[in-house]
């Protein structure tokens, strides 16, 4: 069955289901709304009158009048001449969330694009087609137009497609090819298409709608593994009572420790009586760092959820007053400050983590020093912590806001960018790393959890943990470490629950 477009805000989960989808089709309004915005502009095309990127050039060109006769090549070279991105190609599940996004902002009718168009782009998704879009090249500013140009050239037979095999595996043709095997003809564009289809935050969007899907995982990983790190340090669990965090008034913080008493239910080591009283911060604070972490989540589905089907191409068609507007509906900052809080956050998930790992190689708590059999003549998992350490300096790093950086383009007339682009490609990089020290924290409270013969671990802790096991089990003096990080990385990424 597939799953109707309906025009207009979309909540989180209901994005999701029609990113899952196996199909995806425009509803009544969808259409008619596609179909009334073109009908405008064809009608504002017959005026004569002049209108930016329908018959002007584009930039600081919009001074250049450009004759009727050469309406339909001006739309086709702009594709052509802004498809000028560099670097590895962006992964084909978020050129599946570009084409979505692009197409929820087409069906709102304030673009003017043919209705053959928005079809196939909705026949590539529906086909599992994803362009190859090399991931640099948007300034965050007139929208992410190096990257939508790759998107949107297969619409006229050219740049690459992938298609994924049996196996999984993604290969790139040749658009023409992929067309011509499936009976399609290449768009011959009208006036507007062409910038309609490049103007726009679509990859922007589709950064953060990917990273939102990869930091709640993580975010309920980090609850998991250290809840077991808290087991394995004999930690005490009331810093996650409810009462002192319904007095702090955050509800992140709230649903935070609420996942900490969740894995914790039924654990029997802390029925144990301990001459401490207290823990460390990275153990006792989890709810307060994490909390904020979830609130940062939060404000990030709230932006993405007025982002994904909002109109930000330009100019504006207001079919209803007959008005054709230019504006800046596709800047990116909205989307630029928000990547760059994820980022911090999904570092601050990495950061605590890494503090866990160093407090349970320190030998305290009657663990031995750097959870090593023969400490001495083994290290143990002593490099382990050198290794998530590092990481945690290169996640800082990448976690410097981009938002407030800006550089002129197109001869000044674009004189303030967003680099929300490149601020969603480094929260992908950031999130990747803090996969590594979680990874790693696993790895260690596994080992630690070896020297406690009875450690009285909850059902949900004792699950998770055996589940671990199969793929990495404790280790017995010393071993190569990296393949055992690689594989505990591996688990987290390829957990579902």
């Amino acid at each position: 069955m597939d799953h109707l477009l309906q025009p207009g805000h979309t909540r989180w989960p209901n994005l999701q289901a029609l990113y899952a989808a196996d199909r995806i089709a425009l509803s009544d309004e969808a259409k008619a709304n596609v179909a009334r915005a073109h009908d405008f502009l064809q009608e504002v095309v017959a005026s004569g009158k002049t209108v930016y990127g329908v018959n002007t050039g584009f930039g600081e060109l919009a001074r250049v009048r450009v004759g009727d006769d050469a309406l339909h090549q001006l739309q086709e070279n702009i594709l052509r001449s802004h498809a000028a991105g560099l670097g590895d190609p962006l992964p084909p599940e978020i050129v599946r969330w570009m084409l979505l996004f692009k197409v929820c902002g087409l069906i709102r009718g304030h673009s003017g694009v043919q209705p053959q168009t928005v079809d196939r782009l909705v026949d590539f998704y529906n086909a599992g087609l994803m362009p190859v879009v090399p991931r640099q090249g948007s300034l965050g500013a007139s929208g992410d137009l190096a990257p939508l140009s790759h998107m949107c050239l297969p619409l006229l037979g050219e740049g690459e497609l992938m298609e994924q095999d049996g196996q999984g595996q993604w290969t790139a043709r040749p658009a023409a090819a992929v067309l011509q095997e499936k009976g399609w003809s290449p768009i011959a564009l009208g006036p507007k298409e062409g910038l309609a289809l490049i103007n726009g935050t679509q990859m922007m969007s589709a950064l953060l709608a990917h990273s939102l899907q990869q930091m709640e995982h993580l975010w309920e990983l980090a609850h998991g593994i250290s809840s077991l790190s808290l087991a394995a340090f004999e930690g005490l669990d009331a810093p996650y009572h409810s009462e002192v965090h319904v007095l702090r008034q955050h509800t992140g913080q709230q649903a935070s420790a609420a996942r900490m008493r969740d894995w914790l239910g039924g654990a029997a080591f802390l029925r144990e009586t301990h001459e401490w009283v207290q823990d460390p911060y990275s153990f006792r604070c989890i709810p307060q760092v994490y909390g904020a972490v979830r609130t940062a989540m939060d404000a990030g589905i709230a932006t993405l959820e007025g982002e994904a089907t909002a109109v930000t191409d330009n100019p504006i068609l207001l079919p209803e007053t007959g008005e054709v507007i230019s504006a800046g509906n596709f800047h990116g900052e909205p989307l630029a400050v928000i990547l760059d809080h994820l980022k911090v956050a999904a570092s601050e998930l990495g950061t605590m983590s890494e503090r866990r790992i160093f407090k349970l190689l320190s030998g305290t708590r009657g663990l031995p020093p750097f959870l090593a059999t023969d400490p001495g003549l083994d290290s143990g998992l002593m490099i382990v912590q050198y290794t998530a350490a590092s990481i945690v300096a290169r996640n800082k790093m990448r976690a410097m806001p981009s938002s407030v950086d800006t550089i002129d383009s197109s001869n000044g007339q674009e004189d303030h960018v967003s680099m929300g682009a490149n601020a969603g490609l480094q929260l992908l990089a950031v999130i990747d790393g803090t996969h590594e020290i979680l990874g790693c924290e696993l790895l260690t409270a596994s080992q630690a959890l070896h020297f406690r013969p009875n450690p009285g671990l909850s059902a949900k802790q004792q699950s998770h943990l055996d589940r671990f096991r199969q793929s990495v089990p404790p280790q017995q003096g010393d071993v190569e470490q990296s393949s055992r990080m690689r594989a505990a990385k591996s688990f987290l990424q390829h957990r579902k629950d």
